[in-house]
């Protein structure tokens, strides 16, 4: 299986990263032979990922650093890099290549302190690896200052290293950076498309995997999850009745506490998880005595921990808000579909009959303030307003 296969209908994109691995497994062979450079080379030092949610944007990054780290000897009989079986393709594709570092963050934004340490790992020569690899996966999260750390490194990168960024569009990468990058766009994948890898990778059947590709709009994670977690179909389902519970001031203050509480619940449920790993993890780290007693001076170092995972949990209570909304949105986009007779596919059949409710009870220049009011609550909780405020002014605007 080639690296490119969990690209899901991005064919564009896969000819354009083959292409650039190609031409990078040229540059690297010269060097190794003392000649020149291959003239027009399609390989360059940074790289610039966009695309929405769920169009595979870390995947495709992934792929391209397996193929740049490729090592199977097809490649001397003209075989293309990234066959997915060698060991370059398959430590980097499990995250253990000693050359590949993948940072994805669990936290709000990424500082200037985790920055500064990609940066001086960039400057590092290749340990056994063809390349030096740093995919940054939420390029989206570094905060000015750690953006004006990266942007040195992007600017004088060393021979052998290649920065891989992703972003969900241009606009949320500053553009002194984006600007010396080298751009590749990738879209949403046509749900018939996410369906077929649901059947045929995750032996999900196929009824099921295209109602929740259906439902999803051809996020491929989200697609996944529905199909196999009985408690995200669950969450879905209640989020997916709230329009019908905002007739009165009552009912809206109701199903907000219950949005922003369903939110805490699955922050909490993810710190049960991992939070108490890592604290005994560093506790056994730091010498901790076997009653639990902690040596001086470890204070500061427990928390640091403290204060991390409470970001996270922060982080994932509005990750969780945020797939509520989106659920939300396409609820609406179908109302509207139906209220102005579009050709358009359904999202949400499972529920046409609400839907059709909410259609012949309303107009369409009231649903798009509807899916506005939504949009203003995802841009409010962005600014750090309190998600229960946010999610109230939301809920009374989308009352009847």
């Amino acid at each position: 299986m080639a690296v490119w296969d969990d690209l899901v209908g991005q064919a564009k994109v896969e000819e354009q990263l083959a292409a650039a691995a190609r031409d990078a497994d040229a540059l690297v062979t010269a060097h190794a032979a003392g000649g020149p450079d291959p003239e027009a080379s399609r390989m360059t030092h940074a790289w610039l990922f966009t695309g929405p949610p769920g169009s595979g944007r870390a995947t495709a990054a992934r792929a391209f650093a397996a193929a740049l780290q490729c090592v199977s000897p097809d490649r001397a009989l003209g075989g293309a890099p990234g066959c997915g079986f060698c060991d370059g393709c398959h430590t980097t594709l499990v995250g253990t290549h000693a050359d590949v570092e993948i940072v994805r963050t669990d936290l709000l934004s990424i500082g200037v302190k985790e920055t500064r340490a990609l940066v001086r790992r960039a400057q590092l020569s290749p340990a056994g690896g063809r390349w030096q690899v740093i995919v940054l996966e939420d390029a989206d999260r570094l905060t000015e200052g750690a953006g004006n750390v990266l942007l040195k490194a992007v600017e004088e990168p060393a021979p052998r290293t290649v920065w891989l960024l992703c972003a969900p569009s241009l606009e949320d990468v500053l553009p002194t950076i984006r600007s010396r990058c080298r751009h590749l766009t990738l879209r949403t994948p046509p749900v018939e498309a996410v369906a077929d890898v649901l059947v045929r990778r995750d032996g999900i059947d196929p009824e099921t995997a295209h109602a929740a590709a259906r439902a999803t709009q051809g996020h491929i994670d989200r697609a996944r999850r529905l199909a196999t977690d009985e408690r995200a179909r669950a969450r879905r389902n209640i989020v997916l009745k709230l329009p019908l519970r905002v007739d009165d001031i009552g009912g809206c203050l109701k199903a907000a506490q219950e949005l922003v509480d369903a939110a805490a619940e699955d922050a909490k449920q993810v710190a049960e998880e991992i939070d108490v790993k890592e604290t005994d993890e560093l506790k056994a780290a730091l010498g901790a005595a076997q009653g639990g007693r902690m040596p001086r001076g470890t204070a500061g170092a427990m928390k640091e921990l403290e204060e991390r995972q409470k970001r996270r949990r922060t982080r994932t209570q509005r990750d969780s808000l945020d797939l509520a909304l989106t659920d939300l949105t396409g609820f609406y986009r179908d109302v509207l579909a139906l209220q102005l007779r579009s050709r358009s596919a359904l999202a949400n059949t499972d529920v046409q009959d609400a839907l059709e409710r909410i259609a012949r009870g309303t107009t369409p220049e009231r649903t798009l303030r509807r899916i506005e009011a939504i949009l203003a609550c995802r841009e409010a909780l962005d600014r750090n307003v309190a998600p229960l405020l946010a999610v109230e002014a939301m809920t009374m605007a989308l009352r009847g």
